[in-house]
């Protein structure tokens, strides 16, 4: 089976002490990897790399059997967008409007009012990622909420990779578990793939069927232990 991702020798120079690298990586269909000890700037990086918005100076990127090197024109490259649901802090939320407004965006621009079709799709996908209250105001959501709208507009049209960038950073830790369990939850019942990047070890074991640790100088992706001995 063709994989949904993979990354093979790659090096991307960007403003650290080193470059980022990552010697191999392949997700494949329905597989959730989670990749822990990646700093901010090398996820923005790699993230960067997967949806094809820069190119590697070394090695491939390759999604859905795909070189994203071989996409030359900006009209393929926005197309290729649709590919990735993308969970990341400097995704936009619109703080003025309806948690259910924001996640109806995903669906129409007609959400003043929301049309009753569309509401009913609002509707499954917040029930799903673990939104109580899509009536309140976007701007007076806790954290945790606001990571859940973003996991809700990311997942609901279904993309091939569901990619989230740092989604546990600073969330307590019941919290983050409880977001851990929505995220295996959302993916499993929609058959998604997902790349999970994050800071938070115990977050990773907890939502990747394989959970990686990085290691900066040579690229390499190691297995985390899950316990004392293993």
């Amino acid at each position: 089976m063709t994989p949904v991702l993979r990354l093979t020798g790659v090096r991307r120079n960007y403003q650290s002490l080193r470059p980022l690298r990552v010697d191999d990586l392949t997700i494949a269909a329905r597989e959730r990897v989670a990749i822990a000890g990646m700093d901010g700037g090398a996820a923005e990086v790699l993230v960067n790399l997967v949806t094809g918005a820069s190119l590697p100076d070394q090695g491939e990127v390759s999604v859905l059997d795909q070189l994203t090197s071989s996409i030359s024109k900006g009209d393929d490259w926005l197309a290729s967008l649709d590919r990735f649901g993308i969970v990341s802090p400097r995704g936009v939320l619109l703080d003025g409007v309806s948690i259910e407004q924001n996640i109806a965006l995903v669906f129409t621009l007609a959400i003043d009012p929301i049309e009753p079709e569309t509401a009913v799709q609002v509707a499954a996908v917040a029930q799903a990622c673990g939104i109580p209250d899509v009536s309140r105001l976007t701007g007076e959501a806790a954290p945790e909420i606001r990571t859940r709208v973003h996991l809700a507009r990311a997942v609901a049209l279904d993309p091939a990779l569901l990619i989230l960038e740092h989604p546990s950073a600073g969330l307590e830790a019941d919290a983050a578990t409880a977001l851990a369990a929505d995220i295996v939850s959302v993916t499993e019942a929609r058959g998604l793939a997902a790349l999970v990047i994050t800071r938070d070890e115990a977050f990773a074991r907890l939502v990747g069927h394989r959970a990686l640790r990085f290691e900066p100088a040579t690229g390499a992706l190691k297995p985390l232990k899950r316990g004392w001995l293993w």
